[in-house]
């Protein structure tokens, strides 16, 4: 498997495009993905009951199995909308449909922006009109945007039954991203030839440990939604669960979907540091990814982390708090420094580990030895510039 260079387009049979549709002042905040033919689709959504108008219609087509374009606004999150905002979802839907000559039911429609207004129809009917199958496919990751500081891509290849299989992937997400799996949008393309079953089981899989994994804020959005497109191109003999070319196709995905979570929490609302935890040693996987979504996600932690702080009781008061375990044996590690053993507190260098957490990517590696169970969970620092965005956001 190498990463190189691309789009989401870059997979055979792909296209996308994305346009002005001036629901942002400036910008492109309008995409499409297309596929040359129909594609299996799988995806999963957010957890918040209170969920966006989009995710209920591509929740229909995840269960039909099929889709052949993902057309994604910005700006307006078609959440809280009531009637008007699920027709419009269906409007769109169509009008997609008629420009690109595509089943209706193959349309997945995506929205990320201000929760609680509606989608200026005569804007969207514009920008869809401007869409193309040869147009700007490098800008769909631009137009997915909200608050993001960056585009957040990802392209591999990989040999895979004698051919070469690409698969790319893009997101958003910046603030409130809590997935239980921002808002926090995913989109994969392969070429690949798989069952939308077998695509759904794997995606769902992985999804507990990449996207699940991430927390900026510890709010989960209306409108969370990863979908990945597999279109069979690369014409590779149909890959059957538990032979060596899924075990490839599977860690494929896992990579993808492992960088693009780690881009989002790199690029949480107002960052400047990466957190990464890693938790080994406990009872099960479970609870040793609650332990380390824990840690990464409290306010306590990440707010000492932006101001360098080695107060590592911050760290052990959160562990306390996520799941059983022996408290006897806890080994705590910050940035390769050991500063508990055995429960024990360890003389350390206050000053030289403080400036090690100035540094833009924080690892924090807890051993609670009393179990075979390991996690990983990424997140950022919490800083003033979190509170100026978000106190400003729909002004």
């Amino acid at each position: 498997m190498k990463e190189v260079e691309g789009t989401i387009a870059s997979p055979k049979g792909f296209s996308a495009d994305a346009v002005h549709a001036q629901l942002k002042y400036k910008n492109l905040d309008l995409g499409i993905i297309l596929s040359e033919v129909p594609a299996a689709i799988a995806g999963v959504f957010t957890t918040n009951k209170v969920y966006a108008a989009p995710v209920k219609l591509n929740r229909e087509i995840i269960k039909n199995g099929k889709a052949q374009a993902i057309v994604c606004n910005s700006a307006v999150a078609n959440a809280v909308t009531g009637d008007e905002g699920w027709q419009n979802a269906l409007k769109t839907q169509k009008m997609i449909a008629d420009k690109f000559n595509l089943v209706q039911e193959h349309v997945a429609v995506c929205s990320t922006g201000v929760i609680g207004v509606q989608l200026p129809m005569e804007k969207m009917a514009t920008g869809i009109s401007k869409l193309s199958k040869v147009g700007n496919p490098a800008g769909f990751a631009q137009a997915i945007l909200t608050t993001d500081t960056k585009i957040k891509t990802i392209n591999l290849e990989e040999e895979i039954g004698g051919k070469i299989v690409k698969m790319s992937g893009v997101c958003k997400g910046s603030g409130m991203i809590h997935p239980n799996m921002a808002t926090m949008l995913a989109f994969i393309t392969t070429d690949a030839k798989i069952a939308q079953s077998l695509l759904q089981k794997t995606l769902s899989a992985l999804i507990e440990t990449t996207f699940n994994q991430i927390t900026v804020d510890g709010d989960t959005s209306t409108n969370d939604t990863v979908l990945i497109l597999a279109n069979g191109m690369a014409a590779n003999e149909e890959i059957l669960e538990g032979t060596k070319d899924y075990l490839l196709f599977r860690q494929m995905l896992e990579k993808v979907c492992q960088v693009l979570a780690q881009k989002i929490a790199a690029d949480g609302e107002g960052a400047t540091k990466l957190i990464e935890v890693t938790v080994k040693g406990a009872f099960d996987s479970l609870s040793a990814r609650l332990i380390a979504k824990k840690i990464v996600g409290s306010s306590l932690v990440k707010t000492a982390i932006f101001g360098a702080d080695p107060n590592w009781g911050r760290i052990v008061s959160s562990i306390g708090q996520a799941a059983d375990f022996e408290v006897d044996d806890i080994e705590l590690k910050i940035q390769d420094e050991l500063v508990l053993y055995h429960s024990t507190p360890v003389q350390f260098e206050a000053a030289f580990l403080s400036e090690k957490l100035k540094e833009n990517m924080i690892s924090i590696v807890v051993d609670l030895n009393c179990g075979t169970g390991n996690g990983q969970a990424w997140g950022c620092d919490l800083t003033y510039k979190y509170v100026e965005i978000n106190a400003l956001y729909t002004s």
